[in-house]
């Protein structure tokens, strides 16, 4: 049944309530130094969509258009994972000129974070404070179950609740069928949901979250249905999408990670379609590779790569059929993946450590000897 607007109508509360505001969030607001500009006292605020350098925020007297503080520039500059992100909670400065500016970015209980491309070991935060990630994926025209394992691994890392969405159940024959084997294969530990988002089908457990008053995050690549889903679930055409072709392939039109509140409650944050994804950590590989571990356990040697080692369980479990091939191959591309990640990581922090103690020794030399 497609999705009826006025048997969910918007909540009367105010705009911060609708956005997930609690008591935990407003006394981490107070804990924030506040100054009074010429009676512009500073607000609490939720980002909602962000640019470079500025960002879109709802407070309780609704949207506002900000710039980055001084003191936010200067968290950046030391932190590239500092800048005010989609789904973010952040202290508004109003200015008697008419402009606003974030100047604190409250404390996150959870963040979306993939590792960045392009040579730098810094992180980018794709949505924070999302209470669950929703990996999206096509069943047509072919589920790509490596990818699905990859956004899986993003979002048990990312401290929020993993669930898996496959979209196009009404064109994939015997899609129930197939969805309870990518389960099986690729989703164990999280909810699994089949949707046919144009006929409104299959959105009706996601609607249950989001009316308790969660945010959502949707992760995916291009053209699996996001737009369409997104739609759903907010009955209304907020996104644009692309029919599907002669292929049953979709085209993405999401640009940027928007916030948008639900209308019966709760926040679903959309995010641009992802090529691919790099890893900051390896916790959540152990989350979607628990079978592997389990496995492993069995090995002969604690320290075996499930290779050639005699003894090797994994081995053992791949040439009885127990574990498929495709599996541990994704296992071993994603674990080497996580570790060169992380040695980068540690790379950067060694110089920083460097920088700071050469410019200690710099100090101590220029003072005057007693």
């Amino acid at each position: 049944m497609p999705f009826d607007p006025s048997l969910h109508p918007a909540p009367t509360t105010s705009p911060l309530t609708r956005a997930g505001v609690d008591d935990r969030w407003r006394a981490a607001f107070d804990d924030v130094e506040t100054v009074d500009v010429a009676g512009h006292d500073r607000l609490l605020a939720r980002v909602t969509r962000t640019d470079r350098g500025a960002c879109d925020v709802l407070a309780d007297d609704g949207p506002r258009r900000t710039t980055w503080g001084a003191d936010v520039v200067a968290a950046v500059a030391h932190d590239p994972l500092a800048v005010p992100s989609t789904g973010d909670w952040v202290v508004v400065q109003p200015w008697p000129d008419g402009h606003d500016t974030v100047e604190a970015v409250l404390p996150r209980r959870t963040a979306v974070v993939r590792a960045q491309v392009g040579g730098t070991s810094s992180g980018q935060v794709l949505a924070a404070n999302v209470d669950v990630v929703a990996v999206v994926e096509g069943l047509v025209p072919d589920p790509d179950l490596g990818r699905i394992e990859r956004f899986l691994a993003l979002a048990w890392d990312s401290g929020a609740m993993p669930r898996l969405v496959l979209t196009k159940g009404d064109l994939a024959p015997d899609g129930e069928a197939l969805a309870a084997d990518i389960g099986a294969e690729v989703a164990a530990g999280c909810p699994v949901d089949v949707t046919a988002a144009h006929e409104g089908a299959g959105l009706d457990a996601l609607r249950e979250v989001l009316a308790g008053g969660a945010t959502v995050a949707l992760l995916g690549a291009s053209g699996v249905g996001k737009s369409t889903l997104l739609n759903g679930l907010l009955g209304t055409q907020v996104m644009a999408t692309q029919e599907l072709g002669a292929v049953h392939k979709g085209r993405h039109t999401t640009v940027t990670r928007e916030l948008h509140l639900a209308p019966g409650g709760g926040c679903v944050v959309d995010t641009p379609g992802l090529r691919s994804v790099g890893l900051q950590g390896q916790d959540g590989l152990a989350e979607v590779f628990a079978d592997v571990d389990d496995l492993a356990a069995g090995c002969r040697f604690t320290d075996c790569s499930h290779d050639r080692e005699p003894g090797c369980a994994v081995q053992a479990a791949v040439a009885s059929g127990e574990l498929p091939e495709r599996r541990l191959e994704s296992w071993r591309k994603l674990q080497r993946e996580a570790r060169w990640q992380a040695s980068r990581v540690d790379a950067r922090l060694r110089q920083e450590q460097l920088r700071h103690w050469k410019a200690i020794t710099k100090s101590n030399r220029a003072r005057p000897s007693r």
